[in-house]
């Protein structure tokens, strides 16, 4: 975790020389591609995989749940994450996002492979070399916390039957499920099929979130057929039910 700790940390240093200077170049007049935010055509299913964009690159969010066992105190803890970290990650993305049309059109940042990149090219001269260093401690960031989670999943997947036991299984001395890491990296390899990020990106969202949808419907069904069972962290229906509508939209919007 204190390698997460250090990933985290360049992350958030990224973002926020981003905003700061996003901010300035604001006070500063540079606000042309601000202006007409909403300015052309679109469509209700195009609007749906541009959420599918979105929601690839911020799927952390509900990753906190697959580790939750190996939370400290998690009544406590884990609803205090969850409203911590998506109103920190949401605030410091749209002011990033804010930042980045101020120097980035919307078609440059469509072709830009790092749009943080060529955002300090454009704004912040000769140490615009340290943007990339960022974005790569943001990538293995990243990449450390999905590894660290999916595991999870699988290695629980397994000691409920649903899996292979090998799933089950992990290191003599460091206690990590190494099996269920192999698998995660297996899968992963399967995705480099398509050359195409896009391609990839909806058909996995479109898949992540009907099962995500049938998910919550399960809940909801539980809290129906079965009223009384222990229930750790409950949460008021409004919110699964507004959760499964958005995960309705998601699914057949784009069909």
């Amino acid at each position: 975790m204190k390698v997460q700790d250090i990933f985290t940390t360049a992350k958030l240093a990224a973002l926020a020389l981003i905003i700061v200077t996003g901010m300035v170049r604001i006070a500063q007049g540079e606000v042309g591609y601000l202006q007409n935010s909403f300015a052309g055509e679109y469509s209700v299913g195009g609007i749906s995989l541009s959420f599918y964009a979105g929601l690839f690159a911020f799927g952390g969010w509900n990753y906190l749940n697959y580790v939750s066992e190996e939370l400290k105190d998690p009544n406590k803890n884990l609803p205090r994450a969850i409203y911590i970290g998506i109103t920190l990650v949401t605030v410091v993305y749209v002011l990033a996002n804010v930042a980045y049309f101020t120097a980035v059109s919307p078609q440059e940042m469509l072709a830009s492979p790092a749009v943080a990149v060529t955002f300090a090219q454009r704004t912040i001269g000769v140490v615009a070399w340290i943007m990339p260093v960022f974005v790569s401690l943001s990538t293995f960031g990243g990449l450390n916390g999905i590894m660290f989670t999916i595991a999870r999943l699988f290695f629980i997947g397994a000691l409920e039957g649903h899996l292979p036991m090998i799933f089950g299984m992990i290191h003599t001395t460091k206690l990590t499920p190494t099996p269920p890491l192999l698998l995660s990296c297996a899968v992963a390899l399967l995705m480099f099929a398509t050359s195409d990020i896009f391609v990839l990106i909806n058909y996995l969202s479109f898949n992540q979130w009907l099962w995500v949808g049938v998910s919550i419907l399960g809940m909801l069904w539980l809290r129906y057929k079965r009223p009384n069972m222990h229930r750790p962290i409950k949460v008021p229906l409004v919110f699964p039910i507004v959760f499964l509508a958005m995960c309705t939209f998601l699914t057949f919007m784009p069909l």
